[in-house]
């Protein structure tokens, strides 16, 4: 649970050489996690501490960064309540096994490699243009389908995980009820949300025996975070919301695209979107043999479709192309399993 020896030199070096001695116990552990005993002998008499660790499954603390925002949280806040005990630091055990302490900051950046090329917005909007796809479409769209092939292909055997990422896609502030509580009063109706969110915790049921679909995942695989270089080389940006989750959230976050400018070009899937569209899930499947993918993707689409939908994010997105757009996420998720050959029908479905 903690590295104590660490904690222990930790402590020996906060106190400067007074610490004539330090020793941890552990108190006991819950079902989150446990908590430990730090007795300091010094030469004014002893001090007593807690360190707590929290366990890694389940109730979201499955990554290091969740339960360091939880900490985060709690350094933050155990001070503001009356009669609370105070929370003193955070600390981060690094990989060569020493402690240091990331507490008391009041924000947090991250620093990173620039992206060099172009991304694939640039494509969907020439393909605007086009009655079907050229070479250089097909091309970019194998290399996308068999990266993804690629990444997916390495799994992972836990319930928990997949699980949670189909409870995020439906309910995370970053995901489906989150964006929706983003849209501008008027919008659409309650009802309406209401009635694809009510639709998605239905999926969720279904999803939930599928736990064995899990795998690495890049989690926001959209045209802004997608690069190429000169020679076609791939490469992608901003990463979220875990390493690991259904192939389904890659594949919707970038067809999803397809649809959306599409239905803002034509009011319908057609030309070289629908071409796009056909050929991406041709190739993805042909090369990993998951066809199973049609019957998962409803809630995801349901989550990719009200970003698209969202006039903060998109708006110049027009009333009537918005209520397409619904109508497409009430169409999917309708269906027992998604139809390509379906998509103009989900557009004009009033279901």
């Amino acid at each position: 649970m903690i590295n104590k020896e660490s904690v222990r030199q930790y402590i020996l070096n906060l106190f400067g050489g007074k610490a004539r001695d330090v020793e941890i116990t552990k108190l006991g552990e819950g079902v989150q996690g446990a908590g430990f005993l730090v007795d300091i002998s010094t030469d004014e008499g002893s001090t007593h501490y807690v360190v707590k660790g929290l366990f890694p499954e389940g109730l979201e603390h499955d990554y290091p960064a969740d339960r360091a925002g939880v900490f985060l949280l709690d350094l933050d806040e155990f001070g503001h309540l009356p009669n609370h005990v105070r929370a003193l630091d955070v600390l981060a055990e690094l990989e060569d096994g020493r402690i240091k302490s990331i507490g008391g900051g009041r924000e947090y950046y991250l620093l990173m490699e620039r992206a060099e090329g172009r991304h694939y917005f640039n494509d969907l909007a020439a393909m605007r243009k086009k009655s079907s796809i050229d070479k250089n479409d097909i091309a970019k769209i194998k290399i996308m389908t068999s990266y993804l092939a690629d990444i997916h292909s390495v799994k992972k055997d836990s319930e928990q995980l997949y699980w949670r990422k189909v409870r995020d896609t439906i309910g995370h502030g970053e995901c489906l009820m989150g964006v929706f509580d983003t849209y501008p009063e008027g919008t659409v109706t309650a009802e309406e949300i209401t009635v694809i969110e009510k639709k998605c915790v239905d999926w969720r049921a279904r999803l939930k025996p599928k736990f064995k679909r899990l795998c690495q995942v890049h989690g926001d695989f959209h045209p802004g975070n997608i690069w190429f270089q000169d020679d076609n080389k791939l490469v992608l940006l901003d990463r979220s919301r875990g390493p690991w989750g259904d192939a389904a959230d890659d594949l919707t976050a970038l067809t999803m695209n397809y649809i959306f400018f599409s239905i803002n070009n034509s009011g319908k899937v057609q030309d070289a979107f629908y071409d796009a569209l056909k050929l991406f899930y041709d190739e993805y499947v042909t090369i990993t043999g998951d066809s199973e993918v049609f019957e998962v993707v409803a809630p995801f689409y349901a989550f990719r479709g009200a970003v698209v939908a969202n006039p903060v994010f998109y708006p110049d997105v027009t009333q009537e192309n918005r209520r397409r757009i619904f109508r497409f996420i009430n169409g999917v998720l309708h269906d027992e399993s998604f139809k390509i050959e379906k998509v103009n029908q989900y557009i004009k479905n009033k279901k």
